[in-house]
């Protein structure tokens, strides 16, 4: 898993049926305290999450497929599964 920000939604009129009616978020990997790090990517929205918000993504695609579609083996590489309310580091 890893924390990451939503930077936006993005939207395809044209997809597998198996996705019809879930939200496909762009997102940037971030590290605890909030700053930018690797490469943003797509991520499946399980949680109705919005853009800004400060995310958990599993990118694990057995997990990603079961969590965002509630099946498994869907072509899913990573979800969101969790919007967090805040990070404490000790």
């Amino acid at each position: 898993m890893l924390l990451a920000r939503v930077l936006g939604n993005v939207v395809a009129t044209q997809k597998n049926q198996r996705y019809d009616g879930a939200r496909i978020m762009l997102v940037q990997p971030v590290n605890p305290d909030g700053t930018a790090r690797g490469a943003q990517m797509l991520a499946l929205d399980s949680v109705d999450a919005g853009e800004g918000d400060l995310v958990v993504v599993v990118q694990e695609g057995w997990s990603a497929s079961t969590a965002a579609t509630g099946e498994q083996g869907a072509a899913i590489d990573s979800a969101i599964i969790g919007v967090v309310d805040f990070v404490e580091v000790h």
